[in-house]
């Protein structure tokens, strides 16, 4: 018996020790990823830049240390970081191309898109080619690659072109199943957000809207297309119409949508023959990660903050529908806009916005705290795919606002929405209820019941006092009487283009025109730019981490695609902020 539990003693022992080891070894080998990570990358002569579009692509990607190890990180890509590699690689020496290679790939809007290609155009103008290549090509992904100087499909490759569709959801009935119907209090005739929960078609004003906007993005595609393929418009639309999908690969070239039907290895060779490289030797690629790594601009000069704000506007985390995603949680970025408003070094702020809104109380606290960095430097709006209805509030006080053309932001207006969950509760589970109180709304918000009409009147005066508050908020912003505001407020949803022409936008185009104005405006001719909020350390990562794991939450983003996003709002219902200054929940152009 002594014998075996010195062996059993033993074999604890060892096993705490190899448990020591291995955690060291997990440390070592997280410290060895970041510092790799942290490397500044060497480009070599004679090369070529690769961007690979597939995957997803958001406002901004924040470098993750499991994902670095796991080798997903190349999954998702962010705008800023890709805007960042064609800038420099537009600039450097040592590139002498691009090479686009599409794929099936996920941006969160067309404005995206638009910067994206703009970007190349700007490159075009150094003088350096781009040639794109794909077995397939997206919309989203011809859109982009159609600005290069050769585009190359396979032989056995389609073109998906087909127009544009928004096909806004409906879960009423669904949730009527259960027995939870919504009551709703708004104010604006377009505000259609509450209509996803309320209806089962869309209403007249929301067709009206959703049509302007989507046949101006499609504009904006067909535009660039046409000029870039030498292609007329009018064609385009007729191709569209025909649904050239599926039309054989050597009516693409006819067509003039590709230049050429080539297998991989020949585009290779092509490639070759622009680098001036034989047969035998190897093309230098370089990726988008690397070229943001690599020697960029100095730091000198006085500093402009870009700090990006995307994601839905929350009153802290705990209680967002969808607390795995980023989001705009105001009380973080007031405190990060108070310390680079007492930030002496930073001599203006350009605030990168993404979003379709969300609370409207934590829209006015942001207003308010921008208002305060306003009155000591220069404050400059550059949105992205969306900054619309709360993602306009905290706009408005900005001195000069720079959208996309195909930016999808106003929606100037505000609702209330309450579940009704007496239905679930006592119909489908057969929870009773009773009621003793001592003053007339003493029960008021209760689950047991509906409001009643008076109450519901009481809600749509405190509705209609928060959309008075929004419209004053643009009016001082805007320099507008609260009268111009109300001709296109009414939660009506405006692309940029068209913002610009009713003054809701300054200028159209995009980071780059923002950041320049911002300098203007501060009188500034040396400056760098610094992004902000500064990137979450790996021990941070690594702590949240351990807190839980998001895996099955994954699976099921996955599993359910753009479906998702319907599940996570039914399934988190009851924590959503009531008074909502949002766009329509979800948008869906494709």
């Amino acid at each position: 018996m002594k014998e075996f539990f010195k062996y059993v003693l033993a074999t604890i022992v060892g096993l705490f020790l190899f448990g020591i080891v291995m955690f060291f070894f997990a440390i070592m080998t997280i410290v060895s990823a970041i510092s790799s990570g942290d490397q500044v990358a060497t480009i070599g002569d004679n090369s070529v830049m690769v961007i690979n579009l597939s995957g997803v692509m958001e406002e901004r990607v924040e470098d993750n240390i499991f994902t670095q190890l796991s080798g997903q990180d190349q999954l998702t890509t962010g705008l800023d970081a890709t805007l960042e590699a064609i800038k420099k690689a537009q600039f450097s020496d040592k590139v002498k191309g691009i090479y686009i290679e599409a794929g099936t790939f996920g941006p969160d809007s067309y404005a995206s898109m638009q910067a994206i290609r703009r970007a190349l155009e700007e490159f075009k103008k150094s003088g350096k080619w781009i040639v794109a290549y794909g077995d397939a090509y997206t919309q989203g992904t011809y859109y982009i690659s159609s600005v290069a100087d050769k585009l190359y499909l396979n032989p056995q490759g389609i073109i998906d072109w087909h127009g544009l569709a928004a096909q806004p959801i409906f879960i009423k009935d669904v949730l009527a199943k259960v027995g939870i119907k919504m009551q709703v209090a708004k104010v604006g005739s377009y505000k259609s957000a509450t209509e996803m929960f309320t209806g089962d078609k869309m209403s007249d004003a929301d067709r009206e809207q959703t049509e302007a906007y989507i046949n101006g993005i499609w504009q904006n595609v067909t535009q660039a297309v046409a000029t870039s393929r030498k292609i007329s418009v009018a064609t385009l639309n007729q191709y569209a119409d025909s649904l050239i999908t599926f039309a054989a690969p050597q009516d693409y070239v006819k067509m003039k949508m590709v230049d050429q039907l080539l297998y991989t290895d020949q585009v290779k060779k092509e490639i070759k023959k622009r680098l001036n490289l034989k047969d035998d030797e190897k093309i230098k690629q370089v990726t988008v990660n690397d070229m943001t790594k690599a020697k960029g601009a100095q730091t000198d000069g006085d500093e402009i903050a870009v700090y990006y704000a995307y994601g839905n506007i929350v009153d802290g985390v705990v209680g967002d529908m969808t607390s795995r995603e980023h989001v705009i949680d105001a009380q973080t970025v007031c405190k990060d806009l108070e310390e680079l408003t007492n930030d002496d070094d930073v001599k203006a702020v350009v605030l990168r916005i993404n979003s379709g809104g969300g609370s409207a109380y934590a829209s006015e606290q942001i207003w308010h705290q921008l208002m305060e960095l306003k009155k000591k430097k220069p404050v400059v709006v550059s949105m992205g795919g969306m900054a619309a209805s709360g993602g306009y509030y905290i706009s408005a006080p900005a001195n000069w606002i720079v959208a996309e053309p195909t930016t999808l932001t106003g929606s100037i207006g505000i609702f209330g929405m309450f579940p009704d969950m007496s239905g679930l509760l006592t119909e489908k589970i057969g929870v009773k209820f009773d009621e003793v109180k001592t003053n007339k709304n003493s029960a008021f918000g209760t689950r047991a019941r509906p409001f009643t009409p008076e109450e519901m009147s009481i809600l749509e005066k405190y509705v209609d006092r928060g959309y008075k508050l929004f419209r004053q908020r643009v009016a001082e912003g805007r320099k507008m009487t609260t009268d111009q505001v109300e001709q296109i407020a009414q939660g009506h949803v405006w692309i940029g283009q068209d913002a610009m022409k009713i003054k809701l936008v300054d200028e159209l185009g995009g980071i780059e025109k923002a950041i320049n104005k911002a300098a203007a405006l501060a009188k500034i001719k040396d400056f760098h730019t610094q992004s902000y909020p500064a990137q979450t350390d790996w021990i941070t990562q690594l702590m949240d981490r351990m807190e839980g794991s998001n895996y099955l939450d994954e699976q099921m983003r996955v599993t359910l695609g753009e479906y998702y996003d319907v599940f996570s709002t039914m399934k988190t219902m009851n924590q959503q902020s009531a008074i909502q200054a949002r766009i329509p929940y979800y948008i869906y152009v494709r």
